[in-house]
C-alpha cells in the first residue's frame, strides 16, 4: 500500500470555507480520506490584511511545494494597494503553465442550449504564465502607458504539449488553436507556429486554428463544433469564461492549473461576500474541480462515484438558489451536499453514467525538487545580428520636427532613420494628416546601405540613444536583430 497523499488546502474567502467544508464532507463520504490528508495553509484576504502583499505565508509556500498539489477555494484580490491577484501569483510562482477547464452540459442546469437539446462537451487549455499577465507595465509619458505582452517559445511549447497529450488521453479527434496572429504576427504568430510544431507528434488528431474573435462568435452559434481549444493567456481567460456561460455560469466550471511539479485545483468564481456565512452557496464548481484533482492522482473510482451521484442529484431537481427549477424550493449548501452523499453508488438516468473502475491507490509521484530555477529553451544555436534599434521618445513635437532632429542625430553613425510611428501607426516618412498623434513616438534606425550586419554589436545603438538623450526624454529602447537572417521586429501599421 502506498503512503497517504498530502494535499495543501486553502479554503478561500467569502463563501470559500462553506463550499470547501461541503466538498470535503462529500469526499470523506466517498472514501477519499483513505488515500489523502488535507493540510491547511494560510492564503487569501487574511494574509493580505496583515500586510503580506503575496497573500500567502512563507509556511504556506513551503507546504504547497512539499505537497505538490493545492486545492483552493475562491480568493479575494485586494482593491487598491500593492497586492496582486493571489490566483495569478500562485500559478506563476509555481509554473502551473496550463489552465485546463472542462465545460459540459449538466442535467438540471437550464441554459439556452439545454432548451434547444444541444449538448456541450468541450475544454479550454489556456497558457497560464505569460502574455499580458506578466504585468510588466510602465507609464512612459504623460499620456501613454505600456503593458508588455510576452510570448515565449518554451512557454508555448509547454502548454501545447499538455493540450495535445490531454487530447490524446481523452480520445479527441480535433484540437483548435485560438489566436490573433493576423494582427499580432510575432507574438500570436509564435504561439500558432509552436502549436503546429507540436501537432506533428499527434498525427491521429486533426489540428486547426481560428482567429479568436471568430472563435467567440462560433462558440455561441455552433459550440458543438469544438472539442478542445488552446489559447494564449488573456484570450484564454476571456474565452473560458464565455464557455462557462454556455453551461450555466462559473458555478459549473471546474478549473485545474497544471505544472511539471505543482498542480492547483480551484473554483474560479468569485467569493460572493453578499451571501457569505448564510450557508446557501452552490459548491458544484469546487466539487467538479476536486474531481479533476482526484483524477489527476488516479483516484478514479472515487471521482466516478462522486460525479455519478452529483449528476443524479442534479437530475432529480435538487438545486441551490442560484439555479434550477424555481417552482421547486431551493436547498442550502449542506442539504445539497447531503443529497449527493445519499446518492453515492447511484447514477443518473437521463445522461450517461461514468464508468466506475476498481479501487486503486493514488499514483501521484512528486518529481525531485529542482536544485535551482530551471532555464527552458526552444531555439538554440541561432545566429543573431544587430541591424538597428527602436528608440521611444516622450515629446509633444510634430512628426516632421522630430524627424529633422533624429536625422541630425544619426549623422556620422552606421544608422539611418527609416521609420517613425505613433501608437503603432507610421507617421514618417509617409503618413496621413488625419492620423492623430500623442506624446510618444517610436523612432526606428536601421543600418545604412553597405553596412554589413554583424559587423558590430549593440554598443553603437546605445551610443546613438545616449546622443539622442541629450535633447529628448528616451522612454525605452529595443534592439533590432535578425535571427538566422529573419527580421525579429514588426512593421508599423501603414508601413
Amino acid at each position: 500500500m502506498t503512503s497517504k497523499l498530502s494535499i495543501a488546502l486553502a479554503p478561500g474567502d467569502g463563501i470559500g470555507p462553506e463550499i470547501m467544508d461541503a466538498t470535503l464532507e462529500l469526499f470523506k463520504a466517498a472514501g477519499v480520506d483513505k488515500h489523502a490528508d488535507f493540510v491547511p495553509v494560510e492564503m487569501g484576504a487574511g494574509v493580505f490584511a496583515k500586510g503580506n502583499s503575496r497573500g500567502m505565508t512563507d509556511q504556506a509556500i513551503r507546504t504547497v511545494e512539499d505537497c505538490g498539489i493545492l486545492f483552493k477555494g475562491p480568493m479575494e484580490t485586494p482593491k487598491g494597494g500593492g497586492g496582486k491577484s493571489i490566483n495569478v501569483t500562485a500559478r506563476k510562482l509555481w509554473s502551473a503553465y496550463a489552465n485546463y477547464r472542462v465545460f459540459k452540459s449538466l442535467p438540471g442546469v437550464d441554459t439556452v442550449y439545454s432548451r434547444a437539446g444541444m449538448k456541450i462537451d468541450m475544454c479550454i487549455v489556456r497558457e497560464n504564465i505569460e502574455d499580458t499577465y506578466g504585468a510588466v507595465e510602465h507609464r512612459l509619458t504623460s499620456d501613454m502607458i505600456q503593458c508588455k505582452r510576452l510570448i515565449s517559445g518554451p512557454g508555448s511549447d509547454e502548454v501545447h504539449r499538455f493540450a495535445w497529450q490531454t487530447a490524446r488521453k481523452l480520445g479527441l479527434k480535433k484540437v483548435h488553436c485560438g489566436h490573433k496572429a493576423n494582427i499580432m504576427k510575432m507574438t500570436d504568430g509564435m504561439f500558432l507556429d509552436r502549436f503546429r510544431a507540436a501537432s506533428k507528434d499527434f498525427p491521429e488528431i486533426e489540428a486547426a486554428d481560428i482567429i479568436v474573435d471568430a472563435l467567440c462568435m462560433n462558440l455561441v452559434v455552433r459550440p458543438q463544433e469544438f472539442q478542445m481549444v488552446v489559447l494564449p493567456n488573456l484570450q484564454g481567460d476571456i474565452v473560458s469564461d464565455l464557455c462557462a456561460g454556455l453551461v450555466g455560469g462559473l458555478g459549473f466550471a471546474p478549473s485545474a492549473n497544471i505544472g511539471n511539479h505543482i498542480a492547483i485545483f480551484e473554483a474560479v468564481h468569485g467569493t460572493a461576500p453578499d451571501i457569505a456565512g448564510r450557508g446557501i452557496a452552490n459548491p458544484t464548481s469546487l466539487i467538479l474541480s476536486g474531481l479533476m484533482m482526484l483524477r489527476h492522482v488516479c483516484l478514479l473510482r472515487e471521482a466516478a462515484l462522486i460525479e455519478n451521484a452529483l449528476l443524479a442529484t442534479l437530475e432529480s431537481g435538487v438545486h441551490t438558489g442560484d439555479f434550477g427549477d424555481k417552482s421547486k424550493p431551493a436547498v442550502n449548501t449542506k442539504q445539497y451536499t447531503h443529497a449527493i452523499i445519499e446518492r453515492l453508488g447511484s447514477g443518473p438516468k437521463t445522461v450517461p453514467s461514468i464508468t466506475v473502475p476498481e479501487a486503486a491507490e493514488h499514483c501521484h509521484v512528486r518529481p525531485p525538487r529542482p536544485m535551482g530555477q530551471t532555464m527552458i529553451r526552444t531555439f538554440k544555436n541561432v545566429v543573431t545580428h544587430v541591424v538597428g534599434c527602436d528608440i521611444y521618445l516622450d515629446t509633444p513635437l510634430a512628426p516632421v520636427s522630430v524627424a529633422e532632429e533624429m536625422q541630425r542625430a544619426c549623422q556620422d553613425t552606421p544608422f539611418k532613420l527609416t521609420l517613425m510611428s505613433n501608437r503603432g501607426t507610421q507617421v514618417w516618412p509617409t503618413g496621413s494628416v488625419y492620423t492623430e498623434c500623442v506624446d510618444y513616438y517610436r523612432v526606428r534606425f536601421e543600418l545604412r546601405d553597405g553596412v554589413v550586419p554583424g559587423s558590430f554589436g549593440q554598443a553603437r545603438c546605445v551610443a546613438l540613444m545616449d546622443k539622442i538623450a541629450e535633447s529628448f526624454t528616451v522612454c525605452s529602447y529595443e534592439l533590432l536583430r535578425t535571427f538566422d537572417g529573419v527580421k525579429g521586429y514588426s512593421l508599423a501599421q501603414g508601413q
